[in-house]
């Protein structure tokens, strides 16, 4: 059979694309490196022209140079993706506003997307989502293979319409179908042990040895504001110890959780990335607006991911604080959106990784091991690990803490938790705030081993 010869649009297209980006970029190659990189191009073209020539439906060049894209990013990290030109402004509006979604951060692990955490008070925490969950259909559609940008762009929505997914808790194999109501998501990222009789958060945990708690579900833009009061609060109080919480925090915005360490230490490096291919970056603290004269305790665990463990080894190596608890997840890559076409397309791709005040790497790499440095580890004799029973009471507890309850009347039926009571022409009445009591019965070993290891500093202390 006679071979076809190649369409000389796309092998001009493929060609330019390819070698522009591949040996220009690498001029320092050998020769016979150089060479065997232009026989791989070639196979790419020669594929791609195979396909468009004799596949048996008709697909444009455009969607084969995308998919061959997207293949080349998928083969990278779960982190970078080509983000097309009928998705660029929807992307660029979610990073600059808020959207409709369910509130919910999620990571691909080992191929299954699942759940680091759902946030507080949005709609798949309130559905029962659970970290650790494995999302294995959204609205019907299968979710293997899936890249994270194709997730987020499923789950996100106009405020008032629905998403149902088949998820499948940890450590469970049945399926569960939930559906859940897309509302604009923006909730408060400082929150305390329980609340007071208003519906605000009480700070202090232990009100003799002034010891305070704050826990932080994620980093936004509002997050270092909420905290600079929050600490201002017990400050006036005069605080003696502070635990904060970063357990199920996904991460967020790298600024706010370096201002977050801005916040506890008065100088040194907070933060720095590092590439193959980039600048070195630092990130310093300044004496300014710094909260000290306390102790401190930082509970972390295997769901604390990213900003949350910039945080934490940051405190950690300044020796700030106690880390207690369990390894983070290991998140320290950065991404950088480089535009394309113009601006008409862009690649999101993974282009350096953070880095601690040691110099230590956060990210856990493919392949990465448990004796492998990455993530934070608790201090020495302060790793500890829940079972799944004592994860899933903790989540559920706190769960409960987390919601402001209307206050039922002594004339109608209690309304179910986390729902409004509703006035005689059926439309809601704004409810009376009904606190948390603060007692429980669920145990959390790793906040009890924090209290004892403050409790003591404080004792020790004693004139």
């Amino acid at each position: 059979m006679a071979r076809r010869f190649l369409s000389p649009v796309l092998v001009l297209v493929l060609l330019v694309v390819l070698a522009t980006a591949g040996v220009a970029a690498e001029p320092a190659k050998p020769a016979a490196e150089k060479e065997d990189y232009y026989e791989l191009q070639k196979l790419l073209v020669e594929t791609m022209d195979e396909v468009e020539r004799n596949y048996v439906k008709d697909i444009s060049r455009r969607e084969l140079i995308e998919a061959a894209i997207q293949g080349v990013l998928k083969k990278l990290d779960p982190y970078s993706s080509y983000i097309r030109p009928d998705e660029f402004e929807s992307f660029r509006s979610s990073v600059e506003s808020e959207y409709g979604g369910i509130g919910i951060k999620l990571d691909i692990d080992n191929g299954e997307l699942k759940v680091v955490s759902p946030l507080a008070g949005t709609p798949a925490y309130r559905a029962g989502l659970l970290a650790g969950d494995r999302i294995v259909e959204i609205d019907g559609k299968s979710t293997e293979e899936i890249t994270m940008d194709d997730a987020v762009k499923r789950l996100k929505g106009e405020e008032g319409t629905k998403v149902t997914l088949v998820v499948v808790h940890e450590h469970q194999a049945e399926k569960e179908t939930v559906t859940i109501t897309r509302e604009v998501i923006h909730v408060a990222t400082v929150l305390g042990d329980h609340r007071k009789d208003d519906g605000s958060w009480d700070f202090m945990l232990d009100s003799e040895k002034r010891i305070g708690y704050i826990r932080i579900t994620a980093f936004s833009r509002n997050t270092v504001g909420e905290l600079r009061d929050a600490l201002a609060r017990l400050v006036a109080m005069n605080i003696r110890a502070l635990i904060l919480d970063l357990r199920f925090n996904p991460g967020g915005l790298l600024p706010s959780a370096v201002e977050v360490c801005d916040l506890f230490i008065a100088d040194g490096r907070i933060v720095s990335t590092k590439g193959r291919n980039v600048e070195e970056r630092t990130w310093n603290a300044r004496k300014e607006g710094t909260f000290q004269g306390f102790s401190m305790t930082v509970l972390v665990n295997r769901y604390s991911a990213s900003a949350s463990e910039i945080v934490a080894a940051c405190l950690q190596d300044h020796k700030r604080a106690l880390i207690v608890g369990e390894r983070t997840w290991g998140k320290g890559s950065v991404q950088n959106v480089i535009e394309m076409e113009n601006g008409r397309s862009a690649l999101k791709l993974t282009t350096a990784s953070y880095h601690r005040p040691s110099g230590e790497n956060i990210h856990r790499f493919p392949g990465a091991r448990e004796s492998d440095r990455w993530g934070v580890v608790p201090d020495k004799g302060y790793d500890l690990k829940l079972t799944d029973a004592e994860m899933s009471a903790l989540l559920q507890d706190r769960r409960q803490r987390d919601l402001v309850l209307p206050k039922p009347s002594s004339e109608t039926t209690p309304p179910v938790a986390g729902t409004a009571a509703l006035g005689g022409d059926g439309e809601p009445q704004e409810p009376e705030l009904l606190a948390a009591s603060g007692e429980t019965n669920v145990v959390d070993p790793q906040l009890r081993m924090a209290l004892e290891y403050l409790s003591g500093e404080l004792a020790r202390a004693e004139p």
